[in-house]
């Protein structure tokens, strides 16, 4: 795909493909091993939580991957610390084992329009990697049940499959049990 070119104030030129993100120039800099798979994003969406589609068994759908190998990604807050939560389409985030995870009291899902602006992403497409401000992330330790895992590459449409060691390491993550025992996410 051929980009275009991007001027800086500081005389600093670069070739910016309409569709780099920033998680997949994080990926392609640090060298790592992985595949961007893009596929039709539902058009529907809404703000409230009820509303929502899910993104991430849409993509496993799309995808025709298992929805335990397609990671989310949640932004919380834990003892009013934003981070980054990410877990399994097919389970949900426990909060109170989150909380643990992080040696801390209490965790709550951010509220949407704080998700946004604190990762420059939109709900449906944040990525653990990339976010506007770096955020603590905690990876579900079932990542490393795979040989690959998927997580957004920062927008609707775009996921990028990776190794989850390295999708940890690119993180500066630390990996632990965050998700419910049992039932959908």
């Amino acid at each position: 795909m051929t980009g275009r070119p991007e001027h800086s104030g500081n005389d600093y030129d670069r070739t910016v493909s309409p569709a780099a993100t920033p998680a997949l120039e994080l990926v392609g800099r640090a060298g790592i091993a992985h595949r961007v798979h893009a596929y039709e994003a539902p058009d529907r969406h809404g703000r409230e939580r009820d509303h929502r589609p899910s993104y991430g068994t849409d993509v496993a759908i799309a995808l025709r991957v298992a929805p335990a190998r397609v990671f989310k990604t949640l932004v919380a807050m834990v003892d009013e610390e934003m981070l980054l939560a990410v877990v399994p389409v097919d389970r949900e985030l426990d909060l109170k084992r989150l909380a643990t995870a992080c040696a801390a009291r209490r965790a709550v899902l951010a509220e949407p329009q704080a998700a946004e602006r604190a990762t420059g992403q939109v709900i449906g497409g944040i990525s653990p990697l990339g976010s506007r401000r770096p955020l603590p992330v905690v990876v579900d330790a079932s990542a490393m049940d795979h040989e690959t895992v998927f997580v957004s590459a920062g927008r609707r449409g775009i996921q990028i499959e990776l190794a989850p060691d390295d999708l940890v390491r690119l993180c500066h993550a630390r990996s632990d049990r965050i998700t419910r025992d049992h039932g959908p996410g």
